[in-house]
């Protein structure tokens, strides 16, 4: 079958491999002038990856995910660790563990990590928020350091999620457009699409917009071997950033000894950031899954939503690929060549 792959995320490329090991012609677009969706990066000028769109860090517990990206790339063990940094400049632990409560005082975590962090994320208090998004980040009564404690795998692609991404999508069944956007007119030439469009943008919002966080993402070099403790420090003041990272101090991201480069972050709506749309609003009374239900009932038998901004899901890496395998394996099931 001809088939149209709306996207080159995780998502995208991974239903895509899965299709071409499987026999099918497949056309990956995507309206960005590269490939890895969210998880691009790229090496600046001072030698340091950086993540143009945030953090990636990879961690699962699924083997079958990790076992299937070990052909595409190899990895340097990473387990990640984050610090919060309080109003004094002392840095405590996150996810809140024992010494951190030692320090900070039971009765002020909720009001010193949780509340501020979250209205910035998510422009809400914490009581209008579903509450598996707070459940996200769990409170410790040990002494663990680690941001991922539970997961088996924890790695980074040592030649960067850009470089893994391409190894993925070469492969003679699969052609790649990039700076492409998608249109209608495409529908007709392909039997069927595989989008990862935002459903609402596909059918011209016609139950309402679906409301997205953004990130506007502030990079900054420094003339300074290196400046903080851990990867990723969040902040604990009201102002509008929410945390910033240290590239350097993820393994395979550079040694520059004179310089290092880190990035802000600052959550914002997706309509005052260009409509980049990061995470789906999880709206503690549902209106919002509602709506995208109602989009989900209007999609043809050709066209499969896929990823963050077609099914309208918050999923980590690890569980976007785990989903497009299982989306590509049940069409290869139904359309055996």
């Amino acid at each position: 079958m001809n088939i149209l792959v709306v996207g080159a995320g995780f998502c995208g490329v991974t239903v895509a491999r899965l299709l071409a090991e499987a026999g099918h012609k497949i056309t990956v677009i995507d309206e960005r002038d590269h490939v890895a969706g969210n998880a691009y990066d790229y090496t600046n000028q001072y030698g340091i990856r950086v993540h143009k769109y945030g953090p990636h860090l990879f961690h699962t517990n699924n083997k079958k995910v990790y076992d299937w990206l070990n052909q595409f790339t190899t990895w340097v063990p990473y387990k990640h660790k984050v610090k919060a940094i309080l109003e004094d400049g002392q840095y405590v632990t996150l996810p809140v563990n024992r010494e951190t409560k030692r320090i900070v005082g039971e009765d002020k975590i909720i009001d010193t990590f949780f509340r501020p962090y979250t209205y910035k994320m998510w422009g809400k208090p914490i009581e209008e928020l579903d509450p598996s998004i707070i459940n996200r980040i769990p409170s410790r009564d040990d002494d663990n350091e680690y941001y991922f404690p539970n997961d088996e795998y924890q790695a980074l692609p040592k030649n960067g999620y850009t470089e893994m991404v391409k190894n993925i999508l070469d492969h003679e069944n699969i052609a790649v457009l990039l700076s492409t956007r998608f249109d209608y007119d495409m529908e007709k030439d392909f039997d069927h699409v595989f989008n990862s469009m935002p459903i609402d943008v596909y059918f011209d919002y016609r139950h309402g917009e679906l409301p997205y966080r953004s990130i506007k993402f502030h990079d900054v070099t420094l003339p300074i071997p290196k400046l903080l403790p851990t990867g990723t420090v969040n902040f604990t003041h009201d102002g509008p950033y929410t945390r910033v990272t240290e590239w350097k101090n993820l393994p395979a991201h550079g040694t520059n000894p004179r310089y290092t480069t880190l990035t802000y972050e600052q959550p914002c709506d997706y309509r005052e950031n260009d409509k980049e749309r990061y995470y789906p609003v999880k709206d503690i009374d549902g209106k919002n899954r509602e709506t995208y239900e109602k989009y989900k009932q209007m999609v043809n038998p050709n066209m499969t939503f896929i990823g963050r901004c077609g099914m309208y899901v918050y999923i980590d890496m690890h569980q976007a690929i785990n989903s497009a395998m299982s989306t590509a394996e049940k069409f290869i099931q139904e359309n055996t060549i």
